[in-house]
């Protein structure tokens, strides 16, 4: 094979994995427009209608560092093949499920397709570029799930109004099958010849440690956080969180080298992969339930709202590999989450049915500042990871990242529902149900709260709300602050691996 051919041949595979990636926000965010209209089709609780997203987020950031180990050791072509036709087709599937319980399972489903084609799709990667192609080819793979993320909400707005939920799917399944045909022509197969053995006890205890957490945290609004239910999944998830961490130092193959936890700089990349998670991604599920079941907006105008916070990510992150030449990353992405934080606040600000006007400065902030960072962390993550184990160089950062955002998720939600509680339990008498009616402000259905509460008036009923989303964004605002603080600190000196810093600020300048 020609130099050029296998040019072309490595440009493709980025393709491949690039269309992938961009598949994966699609199929978490994209149906957020259309919540609560999935949750009356298909008679969906409130916990229900929280569970679509939570499930897909649950099983892909748990099974990231698992999926990571198996395409080592069977192949990275095979797994992503297999990851992305089980996407593409469980992606089919949820558009003819006939009820909530069966749209859960196979958003779960998805996840765990999701979770081999991300893990494949970068060990893929890692084979196929060196140096500062590789640095910049992951580059890539960031900013192309940050168009998802500006794609989903307003092409799934307008696919949602003209066609009906089942067919925000079908942008999905597009990107998905893409992915496959061109994975499947110029990728070639690669494994890791010393992972003979896949550390099954480490990919289990993993998996069912951060399951035990997340529903810890899902279930805390509802039962009460001293619930024995809730006290036993917190318990279950810390034991086993342990086992985990004693499994990987006995292990020959560990699937996560806790021996990289000793450099400062990795540490900071996997802060700065958490950051996105409650400073942005949170918002991309929470908020369009709100304009769309709070505000009252259509579906198409919550998209048109949410494009203001996610376009930024279309153009910003490619120009902060470009700046720095001049500014290291340490600045860059903490000036990037400072600017993201006063975003946050600023959000928290606005009150209830303000419109699009009102909101879309706002959320251009918050776009504009997660930008900086967005467009450097992969490069970063992939600098101070040894190549020689790129399954699990990709499983460690990814699992962070999405792992993160389903926890942060979990959390927010909770967050939100008890804040909604607090102001709720001022308003109703003591009998009535405090706990149902903030779940159901929490999951945009107004309706449903209304009914639950008819000796309250909407606009009280809704300033209650109000008090409780800007206390909830006044809350993001100061953890997002406060990582940017860390990050910019644990980033701005090399503590060990200086030679990596530099290779990598000089393949970001190449760029």
């Amino acid at each position: 094979m020609t130099n050029k051919s296998s040019e072309w041949r490595s440009i493709a595979v980025l393709v491949a994995v690039c269309l992938a990636s961009a598949s994966m926000p699609l199929a978490f965010t994209g149906p957020t427009v259309a919540l609560p209209s999935i949750g009356a089709a298909l008679g969906g609780s409130p916990v229900s209608i929280s569970w679509a997203t939570n499930a897909y987020l649950l099983t892909f950031g748990s099974l990231l560092l698992a999926a990571g180990t198996l395409a080592d050791r069977y192949g990275r072509k095979r797994v992503f093949a297999i990851g992305t036709g089980g996407f593409g087709i469980l992606s089919l599937v949820l558009a003819v499920v006939p009820d909530m319980m069966s749209f859960n399972m196979i958003r779960a489903a998805e996840g765990v397709t999701a979770a081999a084609v991300m893990s494949a799709g970068m060990a893929v990667l890692a084979q196929e570029f060196d140096g500062p192609g590789r640095l910049r080819a992951f580059s890539f793979v960031g900013t192309s799930f940050g168009i998802g993320l500006a794609v989903a909400p307003i092409a799934s707005a307008y696919l949602f109004e003209l066609f009906g939920w089942r067919s925000i799917f079908a942008l999905v399944v597009a990107f998905d099958v893409a992915a496959f045909v061109i994975g499947m022509i110029a990728m070639t197969e690669t494994r890791d010849p010393d992972a003979t053995q896949v550390d099954w006890p480490g990919c289990v205890s993993f998996t069912l440690a951060l399951a035990a957490l997340t529903w810890a945290i899902l279930d805390g609004p509802g039962r009460g956080w001293s619930n024995p239910v809730v006290l036993t999944l917190f318990g279950l998830a810390l034991a086993l969180f342990i086992a985990f961490a004693v499994i990987e130092t006995r292990v020959a193959r560990p699937m996560l080298d806790l021996g990289l936890f000793r450099y400062r700089q990795f540490v900071g990349v996997q802060l700065l992969a958490t950051a996105p998670a409650y400073g942005f991604v949170v918002l991309v599920i929470l908020l369009p339930i709100r304009l769309v079941g709070i505000d009252g907006m259509s579906a198409s105008e919550a998209g048109q709202t949410m494009l203001a916070m996610s376009a930024p990510l279309l153009v910003l992150p490619l120009l902060a590999g470009s700046l720095t030449r001049w500014l290291s990353p340490a600045i860059l992405s903490g000036f990037g989450l400072l600017i993201t934080s006063v975003g946050l606040f600023w959000l928290g600000q606005i009150p209830i049915g303000a419109g699009i006007a009102a909101i879309a400065p706002a959320l251009i902030v918050i776009g504009v500042g997660m930008s900086l960072p967005w467009g450097l962390m992969d490069g970063l993550a992939v600098s101070v990871v040894p190549t020689e184990r790129a399954g699990m160089a990709a499983g460690i950062f990814g699992t962070v990242r999405v792992a993160g955002e389903g926890i942060a998720l979990a959390l927010v939600t909770a967050l939100l529902t008890s804040l909604a509680q607090s102001q709720v339990s001022e308003l109703v008498p003591q009998s009535t149900s405090s706990s149902a009616i903030a779940q159901r402000l929490a999951a945009g259905d107004l309706r449903g709260a209304f009914a639950l509460a008819p000796q309250v008036s909407p606009p009280t009923l809704l300033a209650g709300y109000s008090d409780a989303f800007g206390t909830l964004t006044l809350c993001l605002a100061i953890v997002t602050l406060a990582t940017a603080v860390v990050v910019f600190l644990s980033l701005r000196t090399p503590a060990a691996r200086p030679d990596q810093v530099t290779r990598l600020e000089g393949a970001l300048g190449a760029e």
